[in-house]
C-alpha cells in the first residue's frame, strides 16, 4: 500500500539498499545453515575461540539464542566445544576446520557473485563504493 503522502527519507533509501543487497547476497548461498548460524560461524572465525557470552555479545544477541545456534554448529561438526582453559564452569567454543571449509565456499560463492556486478561499474562508481564501505562499517558498530 502506498501513502499518498510518505516521501522516503535518506534513511529509509540507505536501510531498503542495504537489505535488498543482503537478500540477494543471501541468495548465493548454497548451505543448508541458516543466516544466523552462519553469521555466528563467521563470528567466532573472527573472534577466534571464544567463550558464548563473548559471541553473543559481538553478535548482539541474547545467550540463549546463541546457545542454540552453536550447539546446532558443534552437531554438525563445524564448531567445536572445549573445556575454558581458566574457568571449569565455561567452555569456549572454536571453528573446525569443516567450519572453515565452508566458510571458505559461501565467501567464495558470495565474491565471485559480487566480483561480478562490480565489474558492471564504472571506475568512479566502484571508488564511491569503496569509500561508503568504512561508512557503512562505521553505521553498522554505532
Amino acid at each position: 500500500m502506498r501513502y499518498a503522502n510518505y516521501m522516503p527519507t535518506d534513511s529509509h533509501h540507505l536501510a531498503r539498499s542495504v537489505a535488498r543487497l543482503n537478500r540477494r547476497l543471501r541468495q548465493e548461498r548454497q548451505t543448508d545453515l541458516t543466516p544466523t548460524q552462519l553469521s555466528v560461524l563467521g563470528t567466532i572465525r573472527v573472534l577466534g575461540p571464544s567463550t558464548p557470552s563473548a559471541i553473543a555479545a559481538y553478535e548482539r544477541v541474547q545467550p540463549p539464542s546463541i546457545t542454540r545456534s552453536l550447539n546446532c554448529l558443534v552437531d554438525e561438526g563445524l564448531a567445536i566445544r572445549e573445556p575454558h582453559p581458566d574457568d571449569g564452569r565455561q567452555v569456549i567454543i572454536s571453528v573446525s576446520d569443516k567450519g572453515e571449509a565452508v566458510l571458505a565456499e559461501e565467501r567464495a560463492r558470495r565474491d565471485q557473485w559480487l566480483g561480478h556486478r562490480l565489474a558492471e561499474l564504472t571506475t568512479a562508481e566502484r571508488k564511491i563504493l569503496r569509500e561508503a564501505t568504512a561508512l557503512l562499517d562505521r553505521l553498522a558498530v554505532s
